[in-house]
């Protein structure tokens, strides 16, 4: 398989998944169990990787982020600007 990277990251979300779990205090341990109650089995760890984009996300996964996190999978896929 083929390791694909964009500017180095393996995501383009992460920034903006942490940006939205810290408006909303959620903790990474958080999250990953509420993405467990939906089906979802990720560990915190796997959190941490995604926010710092050495992580690849399934969209299915991203699409439950979202709805937790209560912004649209639009927004998370918005590049921050530098």
């Amino acid at each position: 398989m083929k390791i694909y990277d964009y500017n180095g990251r393996k995501n383009l979300c992460g920034e903006r998944i942490r940006a939205a779990r810290v408006k909303k205090r959620i903790t990474q341990e958080d999250l990953a169990a509420r993405l467990q109650v939906e089906g979802i089995t990720l560990e915190r760890d796997c959190i941490s990787r995604i926010e710092i984009g050495t992580r690849f996300v399934a969209d299915y996964e991203l699409k439950k982020l979202a709805q937790i996190l209560g912004v649209s999978v639009d927004w998370l896929l918005e590049e921050s600007e530098e």
